[in-house]
This record gives C-alpha cells, sequence and structure tokens, in this order.
C-alpha cells in the first residue's frame, strides 16, 4: 500500500487528540469537571489510535513472507 493513507490518518488523529486535550484543560478552567475525564479519555484514545496506525504502518513496509 502507498504511505498516503497512514501518515494522513496518524496526522488526523494525532490533531484530534490534541485538539481534544485543549478542550479538556478549558474546560477545566472553566469549572465543567464533569466533562473533563471523558474528554480527556477520548484524547488518549486518539493517541493510541494513531500510534496504533503508525504500527500497521511500519508492518505493511516490511517484506511479507510467502
Amino acid at each position: 500500500m502507498t504511505k498516503a493513507p497512514f501518515v494522513a490518518m496518524a496526522a488526523a488523529t494525532t490533531v484530534l487528540g490534541t485538539v481534544l486535550g485543549s478542550l479538556a484543560l478549558r474546560l477545566r478552567a472553566q469549572g465543567y469537571e464533569q466533562y473533563v475525564e471523558s474528554v480527556s479519555t477520548f484524547s488518549i484514545l486518539m493517541y493510541v489510535t494513531a500510534a496504533l496506525v503508525v504500527v500497521t504502518w511500519v508492518r505493511d513496509g516490511r517484506p511479507h513472507s510467502g
């Protein structure tokens, strides 16, 4: 496979994780503590997803044994 789908997916999920992390910090600063945990959890989930996409990209680049 080409690298473009992997790069796009990893970049998009990393950006989403960063945006959600920033949102969690803003929610905490404005007193919306009840939402901070779930937004933070989803942010971490996006970072884990991005890491798994990178692992898949690396594994796809390895030669396949017949």
